[in-house]
C-alpha cells in the first residue's frame, strides 16, 4: 500500500487548483483567472486499489505586495513542510518569468522529491514542450519532469504512475469514500464565490467571502442560504447589478455546479451584506464556523 502527501506549488493561475480538480474527479478547489483566488491549504484525497496521495492546493507564490500576500505565501511555504512528495506547476504557454525562478530558489532550500510540471501544453506545440523540457531540466535537480493538461485530464496517469515511486509503503490516512478535508459548508461558499469572481472580472476584490447560513437537507433536494460579504456599499452594488441581474446571474451559476457537487437539486438564495469593521466580520465568521477565512 503506497501512500503519502503531496503538496501542489507554483505562480499564480498555473493550473494548481484545475490539477487538483482533475485527479481528484470533484470540484474541491474553485479556479478562477484572477491571481490568489485559493486562500487555504486545501486537501484532495486521491484513492485506487493500493494508493492513496492526500493532495495539498497552495496559493500562488509571488512576490508580495500587500498584507493578503504575505499570508498567503506563508500558507504555501507551511504546506511544503510536512509533504512526501512537491509538484511545482508552470504555465508551459507562459515564459519563463522571475516568479518561476523565485519559486526554484526556495526550492532549493527543502530537502524533498521535487516533480516539475509543465501544465497548459494543450496550448502549444509539441516541438515547444521539448524547449521548455530544456529551458528548465538545468535551473534544478527535478527528479521528473511531466508535460500535461490539468484543463483536458491528459497524462494525469501518468503523473500518478510517477507520484507512486516516491511515496512511501504505509496506512491509509482517510476512508475510501472521502475526497477533501473540508467541510461541505466550505465546498458550497467557494463555489459561489468563485462564481462572484469570474462573472464581475477586476470589480470586486479578493476580500470577498462567502459564507453559509443555512443549509437544509431534504429527501431530493438542498436549500441553501448563502450570504456574500463585502466591506464597501460600492460592491454590494456591484454584486447585485441593475435591477439584481448579477447576482441572478452568479447563481444559476453556482446552482449547476452545486448540483452536480451534491447530486441532488439544489434551491439556492444569495444575498449580500456589507460589514465594514473587521471585528464585527471576525465575529460573524466565527458564529457561522468559517474561521478557515480568517487570515
Amino acid at each position: 500500500m503506497k501512500s503519502g502527501f503531496v503538496s501542489l506549488i507554483g505562480r499564480p493561475n498555473v493550473g494548481k487548483s484545475t490539477l487538483l480538480n482533475s485527479i481528484i474527479g470533484k470540484k474541491v478547489a474553485i479556479t478562477s483567472d484572477k491571481p490568489q483566488t485559493t486562500r487555504n491549504i486545501i486537501e484532495g484525497i486521491y484513492n485506487d486499489s493500493d494508493t492513496q496521495i492526500v493532495f495539498v492546493d497552495t496559493p500562488g507564490i509571488h512576490k508580495p505586495k500587500y498584507k493578503l500576500g504575505k499570508y498567503l505565501n506563508k500558507q504555501a511555504y507551511y504546506s511544503i513542510d510536512d509533504v512526501d512528495v512537491v509538484v511545482f506547476l508552470v504555465d508551459a504557454s507562459d515564459k519563463l518569468g522571475k516568479g518561476d525562478l523565485y519559486i526554484i530558489e526556495k526550492l532549493k532550500e527543502i530537502d524533498k522529491p521535487v516533480i516539475l510540471i509543465l501544465n497548459k501544453i494543450d496550448k502549444i506545440k509539441k516541438e515547444q514542450i521539448l524547449l521548455k523540457i530544456d529551458e528548465y531540466k538545468d535551473l534544478y535537480h527535478f527528479k521528473e519532469i511531466i508535460p500535461l493538461s490539468a484543463l483536458k485530464k491528459d497524462n494525469i496517469n501518468t503523473l500518478i504512475e510517477v507520484l507512486n515511486k516516491y511515496l512511501p509503503d504505509n496506512i491509509k490516512y482517510f476512508d475510501d469514500d472521502v475526497y477533501t478535508n473540508k467541510r461541505l459548508e466550505f465546498l458550497i461558499s467557494e463555489i459561489v464565490r468563485e462564481k462572484v469572481f469570474n462573472l464581475t472580472n477586476e470589480e470586486v476584490p479578493h476580500s470577498v467571502t462567502c459564507v453559509v447560513e443555512q443549509i437544509k437537507k431534504e429527501k431530493n433536494n438542498y436549500s441553501i442560504n448563502i450570504a456574500i460579504i463585502v466591506d464597501r456599499d460600492s460592491l454590494k452594488k456591484i454584486i447585485i447589478g441593475k435591477q439584481g441581474t448579477m447576482i441572478k446571474e452568479i447563481g444559476i451559476e453556482a446552482r449547476k455546479d452545486l448540483e452536480e457537487l451534491l447530486d441532488k437539486k439544489v434551491y439556492l438564495e444569495l444575498f449580500v451584506k456589507t460589514i465594514k469593521n473587521w471585528r464585527d466580520k471576525e465575529k460573524y465568521l466565527q458564529e457561522f464556523g468559517f474561521k478557515d477565512f480568517l487570515e
